[in-house]
């Protein structure tokens, strides 16, 4: 099994109504509504699968979720950036299918449903503190951390057991909309959060 590594920026957006209870509880709590629908993206920065070098690609996610996050049976979706090679969309295609294993391979265990692995057009941008993410016309996503009394720190869950990263900066989605699947979501104003990744596999 191939070794692989991805260090980068991850926001996400789910339709929970205030900060989400995962990042806390580890998927033990249920999600705000009950179910979880979220839009994830991925910038890397610096990444490899195998001999295969990731860096400067972005990935989009969309998770769709029956209850706690924890007790599985999950429906996912990955959208790949269409400047990967075919080697480098068959790495990044096992790693967020939990194929790879590591820090990702929950989702093996999770994912009840791996809808696809497809290429698309995706943008990831950055503009002062928000971040922005477009994968076509499928998502169209920004997320903004929330405010506090320090206007230059940010509001933050830290040295948390949460899969992502420790460290979690809350912040609220600007836009957040889905249209893939047969999903037609809107998560403008919803919970969102930022955070820096260092991930890798096998182990």
């Amino acid at each position: 099994m191939e070794a692989w590594s991805i260090k980068g920026e991850l926001i996400l957006n789910c339709n929970c109504t205030v900060f989400c209870p995962c990042v806390v509880s580890l998927g033990q709590h249920p999600p705000t509504e009950g179910f979880c629908q979220a839009w994830s993206g991925v910038r890397i920065d610096e990444g490899h699968y195998g001999d295969h070098d990731l860096s400067g690609l972005n990935v989009g996610l969309m998770i769709d979720i029956p209850g706690p996050m924890g007790r599985g049976n999950w429906k996912a979706a990955a959208f790949i950036d269409d400047r990967a090679s075919d080697e480098t969309f068959e790495g990044l295609s096992k790693i967020f299918s939990g194929q790879a294993r590591g820090t990702t391979g929950l989702f093996s265990v999770l994912v009840s449903e791996f809808l696809a692995a497809e290429r698309a057009p995706i943008t990831y941008e950055n503009e002062g503190k928000k971040r922005r993410l477009m994968v076509g016309k499928k998502i169209q996503g920004e997320v903004e951390p929330i405010s506090g009394p320090d206007p230059d720190k940010d509001v933050m869950v830290t040295n948390t057991g949460y899969w992502m990263g420790s460290d979690i900066t809350i912040a609220q989605s600007n836009m957040g909309k889905v249209r893939a699947f047969g999903r037609v979501w809107n998560f403008d104003g919803r919970s969102a959060e930022i955070c820096q990744i260092d991930w890798s596999g096998p182990k």
